[in-house]
């Protein structure tokens, strides 16, 4: 099933029963609708077209309207650009316009805040009772780099006010800011607290509910092919020690790609990522250290026969990689006419060494120093391997130096893997009730910190999440050889991996395991 960009038109190659295609062709007919409305406003009131832009990605349908939204934003940086201190806005739309420019990766400055500071240098000039400029200052903060005094200062004093506020909306803000959350979870949440007594929003709203409907039949479809695929792969019934969870894999590659024309992507990038849970949990909860380095040389030499001494269901798990990197390769081949088999084999062997280089830690029953274990850490998250595979799976802009940066461990992959093993563990939920010990930078930091409490030694954590997330952001922002799909994808594991490590009552959480539930229900 083909989506459509501009024109709401299916692929009339795929076949849809009677329903779903009368669905698709009322949807189809409500994205010219909604796109004309954008195009008329937008170009009457530029505040009313920062306001839509916003809701349309909060809804989760902007990718409908990639050029309508390009061209308007570049407007908007064209005129920030000739006068950035002209204020035709308030705070509210001053930070809006911000936030949209630094998130498709304008260039614009955090002095523009200063205006609103009174002559000590501070942001008085904000009223404590205006929630909605205070909300899009707070929403302004989170794109931060390191060393962005005034952002900083306009996250901490938005959030001191917003303290204030009891509403549901400044609470969620609070806690889930647009740029750091996925907007797909969190559009049920968005679609009660906005007024749709506006018809322009009206037809918006709709336009995202079937938009929702059609998503959920193409990740179904998705689901029944991984369903497949890993029953007939046969490692759940030959390693009953690991973890058998494909829907939730799935949902790593439905959160970061998530335009629908990636179906293909998805299902082929959910591979990798089930096995290195898989191979995870071999080195974390069934092999010896002996097997385990057997197992790792096998994989440095890329070579099964190397793997005979190993227990039948380590050379399983071993010929399934070697078959499945194979695959992935060939089609990839095929597709975009780069074969890529080295680069994951690289990527591979890097996860499997990491992985050696903990449980000899653990086996010896001495803990490394926190930034040793971290360095380590970032490999053996398993991000490198993953993205690796999504960087040619999507196939955009493939050339001897981008596949020399994606395997030399850009900054742009080693922060986003940073994210994922500092939340990983702090240890806010017993992920998978899994009962092996693979150690965590808090335990090293403790250890190497006996007087520091683990109140303090989690805010320490945090701090770094934070200082990461700061530097991804730079990244995000910097020239990069890499293409803005894949970009806006590393960004989107950072966004998920919240949702994948706590388990609390957040909207976005509860939306995820009701998609989950929704995609369940039909296997």
């Amino acid at each position: 099933m083909a989506f459509p960009i501009n024109d709401g038109s299916f692929s009339a190659s795929f076949h849809l029963p009677s329903l779903e295609n009368e669905l698709c062709l009322r949807h189809g007919k409500m994205v010219k609708e909604a796109a004309c409305i954008l195009s008329n406003t937008a170009g009457k009131d530029e505040l009313e077209g920062l306001v839509m832009i916003d809701t349309l990605q909060r809804l989760g349908i902007d990718y409908h309207f990639r050029e309508e939204i390009e061209a308007f934003l570049n407007t908007q940086y064209m005129n920030y650009f000739s006068s950035p201190n002209h204020l035709p806005l308030d705070v509210f739309g001053v930070a809006l316009r911000f936030r949209l420019l630094r998130q498709e990766g304008y260039n614009v400055s955090q002095e523009v805040f200063n205006n609103f500071k009174n002559e000590e240098g501070n942001f008085h000039l904000i009223q404590e009772n205006d929630a909605k400029g205070l909300m899009a200052l707070y929403e302004a903060s989170q794109l931060s780099m390191e060393s962005e005094d005034i952002l900083d200062e306009a996250g901490e004093f938005s959030a001191k006010l917003l303290n204030h506020h009891e509403s549901e909306i400044v609470a969620n803000t609070l806690k889930h800011p647009y740029h750091k959350s996925l907007a797909r979870f969190m559009v049920k949440n968005f679609l009660n607290n906005i007024d749709i007594r506006n018809e322009n929003i009206k037809v918006f709203s709709e336009l995202a509910k079937i938009d929702c409907e059609i998503v959920r039949s193409i990740h179904q479809k998705e689901i029944l092919q991984i369903s497949n695929w890993w029953k007939d792969l046969g490692l759940a019934k030959e390693l009953k020690f690991a973890r058998d969870q494909p829907l939730k894999w799935h949902m790593w590659s439905m959160s970061v790609l998530i335009d629908p024309n990636l179906s293909e992507q998805r299902v082929e990038l959910t591979k990798p990522i089930s096995l290195v849970y898989i191979i995870d949990d071999i080195f974390d909860l069934y092999g010896t250290l002996n097997d385990l380095s057997i197992f790792t040389e096998a994989v440095n030499e890329w070579d099964l026969t190397a793997a005979n001494q190993l227990p039948e269901s380590m050379k399983i798990s071993l010929k399934a990689l070697f078959d499945i990197t194979e695959s992935i390769s060939t089609k990839i081949f095929e597709k975009h006419g780069w074969n890529p088999i080295e680069s994951l084999q690289k990527s591979w062997k890097k996860l499997c060494n990491a992985f050696l280089e903990e449980a000899k830690w653990f086996a010896s029953g001495k803990m490394p120093k926190p930034e040793e274990y971290l360095r380590n850490g970032i490999v053996s998250s398993g991000v490198h391997v993953v993205l690796v595979h999504m960087f040619f799976l999507l196939g955009q802009g493939i050339n001897k130096e981008t596949v020399d940066f994606v395997d030399g461990f850009p900054p742009v992959i080693s922060f986003t893997a940073t994210i994922l093993r500092l939340w990983d563990d702090l240890g806010t939920a017993k992920d998978e009730n899994q009962d092996g010990h693979d150690g965590s930078y808090l335990e090293c930091y403790i250890r190497e910190h006996p007087n520091v409490t683990v109140e303090r030694a989690r805010e320490h954590v945090s701090h770094l999440i934070c200082d990461a997330w700061k530097k991804l952001n730079r990244e995000c922002l910097s020239w990069s050889p890499f293409s803005s799909s894949f970009t806006k994808a590393c960004l989107n594991v950072a966004r998920m991996i919240p949702l994948m490590y706590s388990y609390d009552d957040s909207p976005s959480l509860a939306s995820l395991k009701e998609h989950m539930r929704s995609l369940a229900a039909h296997f």
